[in-house]
C-alpha cells in the first residue's frame, strides 16, 4: 500500500502547452507582417531608431505592438490568478467558459483600452492633442521590446524546469523595474512627449500610469 501511494505521487500530468508555442508564432507572425508590409521592410535597428516625421502607418503598429504585448502578457501571467471570478466563470458562450488564460487576456485588454482611451482624452483636454501620436509612437518602441522580452519569459516558463513559486517573486522585481523604467523613459525622451507644465506630467503618471495597474492588479489577484 505504501509502495502504491509513493508511486501515485510521483506520477506527474505531462502539462499540454501547444497552446503557448501557437501565440507566441502568432505573435512572431504579427510582427513579421507589421516590419515587412506596414514598415516597408523597415530591419529593426531602423524600426527602432527612426524619427517621427519620418515614419508612417504609426497607428497600425501602435496596434499590432499593443496585441502582442497584451497576448504575452497574458500568457505568462494567467497561471499565477488564484481563481477565476464565479461571476466569470459562470458565464458560457456555446457551452464555453473562461479559463485562467481568457479571464487575464480580457482583463488586460479591458485595462489597456481603459489606459488608451483616458491618455487620449487626457491630451485632448490639455489642449495638447498633437502629441498624442508622438506619445504612442514613441511608447510603440518601448513596448516592441518588452513584448520580446515577455516571449522570452514566456519560452522559459513553460518550456524550461524553472520552479514557478519562486519565478513569481522575480516577475515582481522584473515588472517593477519596467514600471519604473517607463516613467524615466517617458519623462526624459528626446521626444518630449508628456505634457510640459510639471503638475500635468505628475496628474499623467498618478493617474494614467498607476492607478490602472493597480486596477488591474485587483482583477487579477483579489
Amino acid at each position: 500500500m505504501l509502495l502504491s501511494q509513493n508511486f501515485i505521487n510521483q506520477v506527474r500530468i505531462p502539462e499540454n502547452n501547444d497552446w503557448v508555442i501557437f501565440i507566441l508564432l502568432g505573435c512572431i507572425l504579427l510582427y513579421v507582417f507589421m516590419m515587412n508590409v506596414i514598415e516597408r521592410d523597415a530591419n529593426l535597428k531602423d524600426f527602432l531608431l527612426q524619427k517621427y516625421f519620418d515614419a508612417s502607418n504609426n497607428l497600425p503598429s501602435w496596434i499590432i505592438t499593443s496585441c502582442v504585448t497584451v497576448l504575452t502578457l497574458s500568457v505568462l501571467i494567467s497561471q499565477y490568478i488564484p481563481i477565476v471570478p464565479e461571476y466569470i466563470a459562470g458565464l458560457q458562450v456555446l457551452g464555453f467558459q473562461l479559463n485562467k488564460f481568457g479571464y487575464t487576456l480580457i482583463a488586460v485588454i479591458f485595462f489597456y483600452l481603459i489606459k488608451s482611451t483616458l491618455g487620449f482624452l487626457f491630451y485632448q483636454s490639455i489642449g495638447d492633442g498633437k502629441k498624442w501620436t508622438v506619445f504612442y509612437f514613441t511608447a510603440t518602441k518601448f513596448y516592441f521590446i518588452l513584448s520580446f522580452l515577455l516571449i522570452i519569459l514566456c519560452v522559459a516558463h513553460y518550456y524550461f524546469p524553472v520552479d514557478r513559486n519562486k519565478m513569481f517573486l522575480y516577475y515582481l522585481f522584473f515588472f517593477s523595474f519596467v514600471f519604473i523604467f517607463k516613467v524615466f523613459f517617458y519623462l526624459f525622451h528626446k521626444n518630449n512627449i508628456l505634457p510640459e507644465k510639471w503638475y500635468y506630467k505628475f496628474l499623467y503618471i498618478c493617474t494614467l500610469q498607476i492607478t490602472p495597474l493597480l486596477l488591474l492588479w485587483k482583477l487579477l489577484f483579489f
